[in-house]
């Protein structure tokens, strides 16, 4: 026998949704601000809208966006890495050393991002089997990474001027510069992994409770390894097209990048303190960075300048983060 449906039922049937102003602020506030942005610049800087500077700040961020798409991944646990930036640089002076050394383009290539993982399995080991704060283990990589990277080089740049896979970062694929397309391929494959596999699931579940996630049974420790694995990976691929653009190995190549990835991480829209967030936020912060600093450098805007509004948009989104969390509370 069917039941009636009730007063209360029928109330709620007739009456309109209401429009969620903060729920859809969470899911395109992001987009909308990436919008308001191009259209600010494009008034501002007339050189800004074209397909020519697109590109051009498309193949810019897309070092930064790689990057931030590993950094993803290891805030959504809670965690952190602060040596990326030197990571990128070990692995493109490693890149040129094996191509110099005669090794193929390819391997050459594989040579870096292979190192690049092994950074990040040190620092994944030790943060998850000898508890260790990742603040602390990726403070102390970022020097002693950045440390090998000039003994290697003796200090110096290693040129390489016919660098076989320079193509990396300075070619084209149907007209779209190689770095955003190897870019898109990343966020693919983040995306799915984040959002289709087990191991995404448990990324999320350990960044919201690391505890219940291990009562719950999940692996922490060997998943947050290969969250660290990923993160180092995606820095050897960043170091690697980084050399390919410059056709050269720069021990001091990253500095600073380390920083730049976890503001487009959280501008876009992944918080600091883990367990939620998405890949495509990430996409859309590196955008929002890349534009800002693109249209600053049109309108002449001098370099310490652009420092100094660059600081005041990290320290905006990590405040605006901290205020959500205030009120999850």
């Amino acid at each position: 026998m069917m039941s009636t449906p009730t007063q209360m039922e029928k109330t709620a049937q007739h009456e309109p949704r209401r429009f969620d102003v903060a729920l859809a602020w969470e899911r395109f506030g992001i987009l909308a601000v990436l919008v308001i942005l191009v259209i600010l610049m494009s008034v501002i800087a007339p050189n800004f809208l074209s397909l020519t500077n697109g590109l051009n700040v498309a193949r810019a961020v897309s070092i930064n966006a790689i990057l931030a798409a590993g950094m993803t991944v290891v805030i959504l646990t809670g965690g952190i890495d602060l040596s990326v930036g030197s990571a990128i640089a070990l692995t493109g002076v490693s890149a040129v050393l094996l191509w110099t050394a005669g090794a193929p383009a390819i391997v050459a290539v594989l040579g870096g991002i292979i190192v690049g993982a092994l950074t990040g399995l040190v620092n994944g080991t030790l943060i998850a089997y000898l508890g260790l704060p990742a603040f602390i283990i990726t403070l102390g990589a970022l020097t002693y990474i950045r440390g090998i990277s000039y003994s290697l080089t003796n200090g110096r740049p290693l040129i390489a001027s016919d660098l076989g896979f320079r193509g990396l970062g300075n070619g084209g694929i149907a007209g779209i510069p190689t770095p955003v397309v190897i870019m898109l391929l990343v966020y693919i494959v983040l995306w799915f992994v984040l959002e289709r596999t087990a191991f995404g699931r448990h990324v999320y579940a350990i960044g919201g409770n690391a505890e219940a996630a291990r009562l719950a049974g999940i692996n922490v420790k060997w998943t947050l390894v290969r969250v660290y694995l990923i993160m180092g990976a995606c820095a050897g691929l960043a170091g690697v097209i980084f050399a390919a653009r410059v056709e050269s190995g720069q021990p001091k190549a990253g500095e600073g990048y380390e920083l730049d990835a976890i503001a487009a991480v959280v501008l876009g829209g992944t918080s600091l303190m883990g367990g939620r967030g998405r890949i495509v936020g990430t996409l859309i912060g590196a955008l929002i960075i890349g534009v800002l600093s693109n249209g600053l450098v049109l309108m002449n805007v001098p370099f310490f300048y652009q420092l100094i509004v660059k600081g005041a948009v990290i320290v905006l989104a990590v405040g605006i983060d901290g205020l959500k969390n205030l009120k999850r509370l």
